[in-house]
C-alpha cells in the first residue's frame, strides 16, 4: 500500500530529471526525436498512435496509443535515459476489506502459464540487473513497474510481466501461502491448534499496528463511505478470512484485462520494440470487454459530519499523556482537473508548509500537539489518491480536552486566511521551489513518473497534461493576476462554505490490543466450530502439501535469465579534481543548479554530547539565525535555495572494523546565481545560531520525537539491525546512538521538561555549536564537495581524506528483546566480519543474496509468515539477517541458524552463485545522479580504483570461498553476534536470563 502524506514539492521532486538530458539535442538518432516521428493514425502491431507531444519541461517526447482490439491505453516517454521502465496498471476497486486486489496483487506473481514455477517474481531478482522491480495495491487501482539499463533485461522482465499478470497460474496453494490460510500451529503436528497464517494477514495486522496508517485509513473511509474508498483495498485483518480462493480468480478474470489496463514505458529504448513484445505475448489473445470499473463521484453531504475511532495506546508515545488524533477533512474536486489540482496543491502548502504557513502558526506554534495529524495536504495527483481529493488537517500528540480548541482554530485560521490571503513573497518562494525541483536530475525518474500520473490517468484523466508543468504555473500566475484574490476565493469555495466536511478524532482504549486478539480469537473459533474431523484432517493434509511445497527445491530453467557474463567488467570513472583552495569538484551536467556538501568532523566532540548531535541537526537550519528569525531564515531559504539540512554521518574505515569517522554532513543546492545567498545562509547559520529561543526550540524537539514514535512500527527491522549492531563495531554503536532506538528516550525526555530543562538542552546544542564552529575553523577537520556544470567561486572550505577515529571499544555479544506494542515481530541477527577492502568482504556480499533468495525467503516468508525477511551485508563489516513483520521470532531465529548450517554444506550450485552476482551488481551498478557523482569517494574515501578491485573480487567469488567465509564467521563459539528483537509481550524472553529484556 502506498502512503499519501505528500506536499506538492514531493510531487514535484518526483519529477526531478535523470542524467543524460543535455545529451539528446546533439543526437540525431535521439529517443525524443525518434519519438516525434510517429504521427497521429499511424498504426503501429495491434496499437493506434492518437498524440504525440514534446514536453520540453521535462526533456521527452509522449506518445498516447490505444490498442485495437482491446481499447487497452498506452503511453510512452521517450526521453534519453537508459534506465527504460515498463508498468502496468489495473483499475482495481474492491467492495469489501478482504483485501482481495492486494491479495491477488502478491498471488499473480506466484506462477504463470508460460513460466509455472513458484515464485518467479523473486526469482527474477537474481536473474536480472533490474534496478526496480516490485508492485503496488493501492485504494483504487494495482501497479507492477520494472527498471534495468539493460535492453535484454529489459525483454526478460517484460515477458515475465506481461505473464504474471494476464496468465497467472492462481493456485490455491499460492492463495493460503499469500493470502490466509487454516493451518495447525505446528503443520507437522495435527495435535498443535489451528490458527491464521497468510503474508498479507501479517503484513496488514502490521501495518494497522501503526496508529497513523488506522488512522488515515479510517479517515478515507468514512469521507467516502458509499463505494469502493469505504473499504480497505489492502485487506482488514479480520475481513480477510472470509476471501476465497473462487473469489480471487473472478476477480481476476473481471478487473486483469487489457481493456481495464494501462501500460507506460519509459527510456531511450524504441517504442516499436515494446509493441510487438507486448502485442505477440498478450493481447492478442483478448477481445474487448466492458469492465464496469468506474468509480463514481462520491455524493456531497448537505451537512458536515463528524465521528470517532479507537486505537491502541502508544508506547512510544512522547508524551504519554496526550495521545488524542482529530482531523477535519474536505472533499475538494475530480483529480483528473489538472489546472484546478496544480492550484489547491499549491494552496494546500500555502496553508501548512512550513513554519510561515498560518495552519504551522495556529496550530503547531502553540504546541497543542506534537504534529499535524497523518494527512496535511491535498491528496490531488498522488499515488494512493481517490477519484476525487481531499484536504486534511488537525493535529496528532494533544489532549483530549483540547478537541473543541483545536475545531475552533481550524475554522478560525480559514476565516483568516480568506481575509488576509498569503504574502506575495511566500508564493514567489513556493513558484521558485517547483523551479528547483525541475532542474533537480533523480536516478530513478521513469518509475516517479509512472507514479506520478497513475492516480489521474486511472481515472481517465489527461497523463501528458499533468506533465505540462510550466503551463500550470502560466496559467496560475495568470489566474493571480487577473484576480488578487484568486487563492482566498479558493479558499471560501472549498473550505468555508464545503459541507463535505468530515470531523474524526481518535482516542486510545486501554484495552484495544486485547479487544483486538479477542476479536481474531472469536473469527478463528467460528471458522472451526463448523469444520468436521474430515474438514480437520484435510487441513492438515493441506498444510503438509504446502510445507513440502515449499520445500522444494524449484526447477528455474523456465524463467529467462541474464548471465555474469552480460555484466561490465570495469566501472566507469568518474573524473574529480580540486580548484583554488583544495575543495573536491565535480563537473556535472546539473542543469544550472550548484550542490554543496561539507563534512564536519565530530572526533573531539565529548561523549555526553552525542545523544544531541541527531538533535542538533534536526534543529539548527530551523532556528533563525543572524539577522533573521526563524520565519525569515525559513522564507529565505525557500527563496534562494532548494533546501538546507544537516544529517549524522558515521562513516565506517575501509580498512579497519574498529575505525570510523564521525561527523555532520552539511548539504544545500541552489541555482547558480544564488551560490552567494546560500552560502551567506550558511555562514550565519553556523556562526549565529538562535538557540536562546527555548520556545521554537520545544516545537521542533516535539515534532521530532513525534516522527521518531510514528516510524518505529513502519521500519521496525531496521531499528532491530542497527540495535544488534551497536556492541559490535564502534561504528555500529555510534550509529545506534545517532540514529536507533537509542534516540527515542533523549527526544522524549525533552518533550516533557521543565523549562529549566529545555535551558539546559539549549544550553548543550550551544556547547554543540561551540565544538563544531572548532573543528570548522580547523580547516584539518573539514571536507567540501561541489557538484556543478561551471563554477568558479572560491569557496572557503578545505578538502581532506577521511578522518579516523578510534576508540577503546571491546566488541561483545548482546541479546535484547523490546516489549513492543505490535502484534508482529522485527527480527534481527548481526555478526562481526571484516572491512570494505577484506578480501573476505566480497564473498559475504554474494553470500548474503544468495541465502536470501535460495534459503531465507522460502523459511521467513513462505513457510513462516512474514512479509519480508533475509541477509545483507553493510558496509560496516556487519553482516545481518533480519525479518520484517513477522509473526514468529524464536522459530525466524532458528532460519537464521538453519541457513548457516545450508551455507556451511555447499548445498548450492553454480547457477545460484551466478544468479547472486547478478542480484549484487544491479545495486552496485545502480544509477547515480549527477548530483551524487563522487559522493562515495567524498564521504568515505572510497575511490573508484577500490571499487574496482571490489568490482573484480565479486566476479571471483567461488563456490570454495563461499563455504569458506560460512565457516569462518558464521560457527558457533567464533563468531561474535548481536541479536534484537522487538515485538509485542514474551514470556520465554523474560524468562531467559540470557535475554536483556526492555
Amino acid at each position: 500500500m502506498l502512503r499519501q502524506t505528500r506536499s506538492v514539492f514531493q510531487k514535484f521532486r518526483c519529477l526531478s530529471f535523470n542524467g543524460q538530458q543535455h545529451t539528446w539535442r546533439l543526437k540525431s538518432t535521439s529517443a525524443t526525436e525518434r519519438a516525434l516521428q510517429y504521427q497521429p493514425g499511424q498504426k503501429v502491431h495491434g496499437f493506434t498512435v492518437r498524440e504525440v507531444v514534446a514536453v520540453p519541461d521535462l526533456f521527452l517526447t509522449a506518445v498516447k496509443l490505444t490498442h485495437d482490439k482491446t481499447g487497452a491505453q498506452y503511453l510512452h516517454a521517450a526521453r534519453d535515459d537508459s534506465n527504460n521502465l515498463f508498468s502496468v496498471q489495473f483499475r482495481t476497486t474492491p467492495m469489501d476489506s478482504t483485501g482481495v486486489p492486494h491479495i491477488l496483487e502478491h498471488t499473480v506473481l506466484c506462477g504463470s502459464e508460460k513460466y509455472p514455477c513458484r515464485d518467479p517474481f523473486f526469482k527474477m531478482l537474481n536473474r536480472s540487473l533490474s534496478t526496480f522491480m516490485n508492485a503496488f495495491t493501492a485504494s483504487d487501482y494495482t501497479m507492477y513497474p520494472f527498471s534495468t539499463q539493460n535492453g535484454k533485461d529489459f525483454q526478460n522482465l517484460l515477458s515475465v510481466y506481461l505473464d504474471a499478470v494476464f496468465f497467472p497460474c492462481l493456485r490455491e496453494q499460492d492463495f493460503w501461502q499469500e493470502g490466509w490460510r487454516l493451518e495447525n500451529e505446528n503443520p507437522t503436528d495435527p495435535s498443535s491448534p489451528l490458527v491464521f497464517k497468510g503474508v498479507v494477514f501479517n503484513e496488514m495486522k502490521g501495518a494497522f499496528s501503526d496508529n497513523e496508517r488506522l488512522y488515515a485509513q479510517h479517515l478515507q473511509n468514512k469521507l467516502y463511505p458509499d463505494h469502493t474508498y469505504s473499504v480497505v483495498s489492502g485487506g482488514e485483518p479480520l475481513a480477510i478470512p472470509d476471501l476465497t480462493w473462487e473469489q480471487l480468480k473472478q476477480f481476476h478474470a473481471t478487473h486483469y484485462h487489457p481493456s481495464n489496463a494501462r501500460f507506460f514505458t519509459y527510456g531511450d529504448l524504441p517504442l516499436e520494440n515494446h509493441l510487438k513484445q507486448i502485442q505477440e505475448e498478450a493481447l492478442s489473445r483478448f477481445e474487448r470487454i466492458e469492465p464496469n470499473t468506474e468509480v463514481p463521484s462520491q455524493p456531497h453531504w448537505t451537512s458536515p459530519r463528524e465521528d470517532h475511532v479507537t486505537c491502541s495506546p502508544d508506547a512510544l508515545a512522547p508524551d504519554p499523556t496526550r495521545q488524542n488524533t482529530l482531523c477535519v477533512s474536505y472533499l475538494l474536486g475530480d483529480i483528473t482537473d489538472t489546472f484546478e489540482g496544480f492550484t489547491l496543491s499549491l494552496l494546500s502548502s500555502l496553508m501548512i508548509s512550513g513554519p510561515n504557513s498560518p495552519f504551522y502558526k495556529s496550530l503547531i506554534e502553540p504546541k497543542i500537539g506534537t504534529d499535524f495529524s497523518s494527512n496535511p495536504y491535498c491528496t490531488f495527483n498522488f499515488p494512493e489518491s481517490t477519484k476525487e481529493a481531499s484536504f486534511s488537517i488537525g493535529l496528532q500528540g494533544m489532549a483530549e480536552e483540547d478537541t473543541e480548541r483545536v475545531k475552533e482554530i481550524i475554522s478560525q485560521t480559514i476565516d483568516d486566511i480568506i481575509e488576509n490571503g498569503f504574502e506575495e513573497e511566500r508564493i514567489e518562494a513556493l513558484l521558485h521551489k517547483i523551479e528547483i525541483q525541475m532542474k533537480h536530475q533523480s536516478t530513478n525518474f521513469g518509475l516517479s513518473l509512472a507514479s506520478y500520473i497513475a492516480s489521474s490517468w486511472n481515472h481517465d484523466g489527461d497523463p501528458v497534461e499533468l506533465l505540462r508543468i510550466s503551463e500550470s504555473v502560466a496559467k496560475f500566475k495568470q489566474a493571480l493576476k487577473e484576480n488578487p484574490r484568486f487563492l482566498q476565493d479558493k479558499v471560501k469555495h472549498y473550505f468555508k462554505e464545503n459541507t463535505h466536511r468530515l470531523t474524526l478524532s481518535m482516542s486510545p482504549e486501554d484495552d484495544y490490543l486485547e479487544k483486538q486478539a479477542k476479536a481474531e480469537e472469536e473469527k478463528l473459533h467460528k471458522k472451526i466450530e463448523v469444520l468436521s474431523e474430515g474438514d480437520r484432517k484435510e487441513i492438515y493434509e493441506k498444510g503438509l502439501e504446502l510445507l513440502a511445497a515449499q520445500s522444494k527445491t524449484q526447477d528455474a530453467s523456465c524463467l529467462p535469465a541474464l548471465k555474469v557474463s552480460d555484466i561490465e567488467p570495469t566501472i566507469p570513472i568518474t573524473p574529480v579534481e580540486t580548484r583554488g583552495v583544495p575543495v573536491q569538484y565535480c563537473e556535472q551536467p546539473t542543469n544550472g543548479l550548484v550542490y554543496f556538501r561539507a563534512m564536519c568532523s565530530l572526533n573531539t566532540l565529548p561523549d555526553d554530547l552525542k545523544l544531541y548531535v541527531p538533535l542538533f541537526c534536526s534543529v539548527i537550519t530551523k532556528m533563525g539565525c543572524g539577522d533573521l528569525d526563524y520565519r525569515q531564515q525559513a522564507q529565505q531559504m525557500e527563496m534562494r535555495t532548494g533546501g538546507m539540512s544537516v544529517s549524522t554521518q558515521v562513516i565506517p574505515d575501509s580498512n579497519h572494523l574498529d575505525t570510523f569517522e564521525q561527523g555532520i554532513l552539511l548539504f544545500s543546492s541552489c541555482l547558480e546565481r544564488n551560490v552567494p545567498h546560500m552560502f551567506e545562509l550558511w555562514s550565519d547559520i553556523f556562526n549565529k545560531p538562535h538557540f536562546n529561543d527555548e520556545e521554537r526550540l520545544r516545537v521542533l524537539v516535539m515534532m521530532s520525537a513525534q516522527e521518531l514514535a510514528n516510524g518505529i512500527s513502519y521500519s521496525g527491522h531496521m531499528y532491530a539491525m542497527s540495535r544488534a549492531s551497536r556492541y559490535l563495531t564502534p561504528a555500529g554503536d555510534l550509529q545506534e546512538t545517532f540514529g536507533g532506538i537509542e534516540q527515542f528516550c533523549p527526544c522524549r525526555c525533552a518533550v516533557n521538561t521543565t523549562p529549566q530543562k529545555m535551558s539546559d538542552t539549549a544550553a548543550q546544542l550551544e556547547s554543540f555549536m561551540k565544538d563544531v564552529a572548532a573543528n570548522r575553523r580547523d580547516h584539518k577537520r573539514v571536507r567540501a564537495n561541489i557538484i556543478s556544470v561551471s563554477f568558479n567561486r572560491q569557496i572557503m572550505f578545505y578538502s581532506n581524506s577521511l578522518i579516523p577515529y578510534q576508540t577503546n571499544f571491546q566488541p561483545c555479544q548482546m541479546k535484547t528483546y523490546f516489549d513492543m506494542p505490535f502484534p508482529v515481530h522485527f527480527v534481527s541477527e548481526t555478526i562481526r566480519t571484516v572491512p570494505f577492502s577484506h578480501q573476505d568482504y566480497a564473498s559475504l556480499c554474494i553470500l548474503a543474496r544468495m541465502m536470501t533468495a535460495k534459503f531465507l525467503h522460502g523459511e521467513i516468508r513462505e513457510k513462516g509468515g512474514a512479509y519480508g525477511g533475509g541477509a545483507r551485508m553493510g558496509g560496516g563489516g556487519l553482516f545481518s539477517f533480519y525479518s520484517y513483520r513477522d509473526p514468529n521470532s524464536l522459530q525466524t531465529l532458528s532460519a537464521f541458524h538453519k541457513g548457516v548450517d545450508w551455507a556451511k554444506s555447499g548445498r548450492f550450485t553454480q547457477q545460484d552463485i551466478d544468479e547472486a552476482k547478478l542480484s549484487v551488481f544491479s545495486a552496485v551498478d545502480s544509477p547515480v545522479a549527477p548530483a551524487d557523482k563522487g559522493m562515495g569517494r567524498f564521504l568515505s574515501g572510497i575511490t573508484d580504483e577500490m571499487k574496482q578491485s571490489h568490482r573484480e573480487r565479486l566476479f571471483a567469488v567461488s563456490h570454495k570461498h563461499l563455504v569458506e567465509v560460512a565457516e569462518r564467521y558464521f560457527t558457533v563459539g567464533q563468531k561474535m553476534f548481536g541479536v534484537t528483537i522487538l515485538g509485542p509481550e514474551n514470556d520465554t524472553f523474560k524468562r531467559d536470563p540470557s535475554w536483556l529484556v526492555l
